[in-house]
């Protein structure tokens, strides 16, 4: 079941943050670390009613923030439609979840929450060290816009985005 995100989630959230920080240390992806995503992060998303969790019988599958919140950085890159837009950001899959469809669930509430709110674009960014980031977006429809430098981490981020029909 997908729903809005708890102050009971926050501890479950915060393990599979740090879950997620040692699998991408594994293919050397810093894109998270002792810095970014902190818990007070998950704390301001859920005080927007912004962050969305896949609750499998109690146990987080996974989770997402989305919102209209676009970070300054995405202002020089060349976006194919102009307007209004849904972001993902802060999106994880809990390891003991992995393969079982939450990534593509989480971003096709993305869908759907534009679709409610009749906004036709998508737009998120990944490291560009993560790979497994790129490919689920590129499965869910999204096309390559371009790289922005962010969070002051040493390689590029990409962004991409997504029309909702």
């Amino acid at each position: 079941m997908i729903r809005k995100a708890t102050f009971e989630d926050i501890a479950s959230i915060m393990k599979i943050v740090q879950e997620t920080i040692i699998e991408m240390g594994t293919y050397n992806n810093t894109q998270w670390d002792e810095n970014y995503p902190k818990e007070s992060n998950f704390i301001e998303d859920i005080n927007k009613s912004e962050l969305y969790v896949i609750d499998e019988n109690g146990e987080l599958g996974g989770f997402a923030c989305i919102n209209k919140v676009e970070p300054e950085e995405y202002k020089d890159l060349a976006w194919k439609q102009d307007g209004t837009a849904l972001v993902i950001h802060r999106m994880a899959v809990n390891p003991e979840f992995r393969r079982k469809g939450i990534g593509s669930r989480l971003i096709n509430l993305a869908d759907k929450l534009a679709q409610e709110q009749n906004i036709k674009i998508l737009k998120t960014d990944t490291y560009s060290l993560n790979t497994k980031m790129q490919g689920l977006f590129k499965k869910c429809g999204y096309t390559f816009v371009g790289e922005i430098n962010f969070l002051g981490k040493e390689k590029q981020f990409y962004c991409y985005e997504k029309t909702v029909d």
